[in-house]
Protein backbone atom coordinates (compact mmCIF):
# COMPACT_ATOMS: atom_id res chain seq x y z
CA UNK A 1 0.00 0.00 0.00
CA UNK A 2 1.68 3.41 -1.11
CA UNK A 3 2.36 5.90 1.35
CA UNK A 4 1.88 9.10 1.66
CA UNK A 5 5.55 10.04 1.63
CA UNK A 6 5.76 8.16 -1.74
CA UNK A 7 3.71 10.86 -3.75
CA UNK A 8 5.83 13.57 -2.02
CA UNK A 9 7.14 15.48 -5.01
CA UNK A 10 9.37 18.71 -4.97
CA UNK A 11 10.09 20.93 -8.11
CA UNK A 12 12.07 24.12 -8.01
CA UNK A 13 11.51 26.69 -11.24
CA UNK A 14 13.54 30.40 -11.52
CA UNK A 15 11.50 32.89 -12.42
CA UNK A 16 12.24 34.37 -15.65
CA UNK A 17 11.51 37.48 -17.65
CA UNK A 18 8.86 35.26 -20.41
CA UNK A 19 6.48 33.86 -17.14
CA UNK A 20 6.15 37.31 -15.24
CA UNK A 21 3.43 39.90 -15.75
CA UNK A 22 4.76 43.91 -16.57
CA UNK A 23 5.27 44.34 -13.04
CA UNK A 24 8.23 41.42 -12.80
CA UNK A 25 5.93 38.90 -10.93
CA UNK A 26 4.92 35.67 -11.71
CA UNK A 27 1.81 34.99 -14.08
CA UNK A 28 -0.59 33.05 -11.95
CA UNK A 29 -1.25 30.82 -15.58
CA UNK A 30 2.36 30.25 -14.87
CA UNK A 31 2.17 29.46 -11.36
CA UNK A 32 -1.13 27.16 -11.83
CA UNK A 33 0.86 25.42 -14.81
CA UNK A 34 3.68 24.46 -12.22
CA UNK A 35 1.48 23.48 -9.33
CA UNK A 36 -0.74 20.86 -11.90
CA UNK A 37 2.73 19.58 -13.22
CA UNK A 38 3.75 19.26 -9.48
CA UNK A 39 0.19 17.47 -8.39
CA UNK A 40 0.25 15.32 -11.51
CA UNK A 41 3.52 13.43 -10.75
CA UNK A 42 2.49 13.01 -7.25
CA UNK A 43 -0.27 11.36 -8.03
CA UNK A 44 1.34 8.86 -10.66
CA UNK A 45 3.88 8.53 -8.01
CA UNK A 46 1.03 7.15 -5.79
CA UNK A 47 -1.21 5.56 -7.87
CA UNK A 48 1.43 3.69 -9.81
CA UNK A 49 -0.65 4.91 -13.33
CA UNK A 50 -1.51 7.65 -15.15
CA UNK A 51 -3.39 10.02 -13.49
CA UNK A 52 -5.55 13.53 -14.72
CA UNK A 53 -6.24 16.29 -13.59
CA UNK A 54 -10.47 16.55 -12.85
CA UNK A 55 -10.67 19.74 -10.63
CA UNK A 56 -8.67 22.20 -8.80
CA UNK A 57 -10.16 24.01 -6.16
CA UNK A 58 -10.19 27.71 -5.77
CA UNK A 59 -5.95 29.21 -5.58
CA UNK A 60 -4.98 31.29 -3.03
CA UNK A 61 -1.82 33.95 -4.10
CA UNK A 62 -0.83 34.90 -0.61
CA UNK A 63 2.66 36.86 -2.15
CA UNK A 64 4.08 37.27 -5.13
CA UNK A 65 7.02 35.49 -6.91
CA UNK A 66 9.05 38.46 -8.18
CA UNK A 67 11.75 37.88 -11.57
CA UNK A 68 14.75 35.79 -10.13
CA UNK A 69 13.18 33.99 -7.36
CA UNK A 70 12.94 30.57 -6.68
CA UNK A 71 9.25 28.79 -7.12
CA UNK A 72 9.57 25.47 -5.26
CA UNK A 73 6.01 23.98 -5.72
CA UNK A 74 5.91 21.13 -3.41
CA UNK A 75 2.46 18.58 -3.51
CA UNK A 76 1.25 14.84 -1.61
CA UNK A 77 -1.86 12.73 -1.90
CA UNK A 78 -3.83 13.29 1.09
CA UNK A 79 -6.64 11.24 0.43
CA UNK A 80 -8.04 8.83 -1.87
CA UNK A 81 -11.72 7.88 -3.38
CA UNK A 82 -12.46 4.56 -5.81
CA UNK A 83 -10.61 6.07 -8.93
CA UNK A 84 -9.52 9.86 -7.57
CA UNK A 85 -6.60 11.20 -5.72
CA UNK A 86 -6.98 14.39 -4.07
CA UNK A 87 -3.29 16.53 -3.89
CA UNK A 88 -2.18 19.29 -1.60
CA UNK A 89 -0.02 22.07 -3.37
CA UNK A 90 2.05 24.39 -2.04
CA UNK A 91 4.18 26.75 -3.44
CA UNK A 92 6.58 29.19 -2.09
CA UNK A 93 8.84 31.95 -3.16
CA UNK A 94 12.40 31.58 -2.09
CA UNK A 95 15.29 34.37 -2.86
CA UNK A 96 18.45 31.82 -3.27
CA UNK A 97 20.92 34.36 -2.55
CA UNK A 98 19.78 34.28 1.42
CA UNK A 99 17.79 31.12 1.34
CA UNK A 100 14.57 32.62 2.67
CA UNK A 101 11.53 31.28 1.52
CA UNK A 102 7.55 32.85 1.93
CA UNK A 103 4.48 31.18 1.00
CA UNK A 104 3.28 32.17 -2.10
CA UNK A 105 0.20 29.73 -3.32
CA UNK A 106 -1.44 26.87 -2.77
CA UNK A 107 -4.65 25.15 -3.73
CA UNK A 108 -5.92 21.26 -3.47
CA UNK A 109 -6.24 19.31 -6.66
CA UNK A 110 -8.51 16.01 -7.68
CA UNK A 111 -6.68 13.49 -9.65
CA UNK A 112 -8.32 10.68 -11.62
CA UNK A 113 -6.36 7.20 -12.26
CA UNK A 114 -6.77 5.63 -15.78
CA UNK A 115 -5.85 3.08 -17.58
CA UNK A 116 -4.26 2.11 -20.54
CA UNK A 117 -7.39 3.17 -22.64
CA UNK A 118 -7.55 6.35 -20.34
CA UNK A 119 -10.24 4.85 -18.45
CA UNK A 120 -10.73 5.30 -14.75
CA UNK A 121 -8.95 2.53 -12.91
CA UNK A 122 -9.19 1.50 -8.80
CA UNK A 123 -6.42 3.87 -6.95
CA UNK A 124 -4.94 1.94 -3.86
CA UNK A 125 -5.67 3.09 -0.42
CA UNK A 126 -3.75 5.86 1.17
CA UNK A 127 -1.39 4.67 4.29
CA UNK A 128 0.03 6.90 6.70
CA UNK A 129 2.33 4.95 8.79
CA UNK A 130 4.13 7.63 10.36
CA UNK A 131 2.57 10.43 12.69
CA UNK A 132 3.91 13.22 10.72
CA UNK A 133 2.39 11.80 7.54
CA UNK A 134 -1.37 11.34 9.89
CA UNK A 135 -0.77 14.75 10.92
CA UNK A 136 -0.66 16.04 6.76
CA UNK A 137 -2.92 14.43 6.35
CA UNK A 138 -5.38 15.61 8.92
CA UNK A 139 -4.20 18.80 8.24
CA UNK A 140 -4.86 18.99 4.71
CA UNK A 141 -8.19 17.71 4.79
CA UNK A 142 -9.29 20.01 7.51
CA UNK A 143 -8.30 22.91 5.48
CA UNK A 144 -9.68 21.81 2.35
CA UNK A 145 -12.74 21.54 4.55
CA UNK A 146 -12.70 25.38 5.72
CA UNK A 147 -11.83 26.49 2.57
CA UNK A 148 -14.80 25.08 0.67
CA UNK A 149 -16.49 26.14 3.84
CA UNK A 150 -15.69 29.75 3.24
CA UNK A 151 -16.36 29.50 -0.58
CA UNK A 152 -20.07 27.98 0.28
CA UNK A 153 -20.14 31.24 2.81
CA UNK A 154 -19.22 33.86 0.32
CA UNK A 155 -21.94 32.07 -2.83
CA UNK A 156 -24.37 32.00 -0.28
CA UNK A 157 -23.73 35.71 0.38
CA UNK A 158 -24.25 36.59 -2.97
CA UNK A 159 -27.97 35.29 -3.82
Amino acid sequence: MPTLADSKTEMTELLMPNGTNNLGRALGGTVLHWMDICAAVSSMRFAGTQCVTASMDHVDFVSPIDLGEVAVVEAYAYDTGETSIEVKVNVSAEDPRCDERRPAASSFFTFVAVDENGRPTETPELDCPTAAEEQLRDDAIAERRDRLQEVADRLGGLE
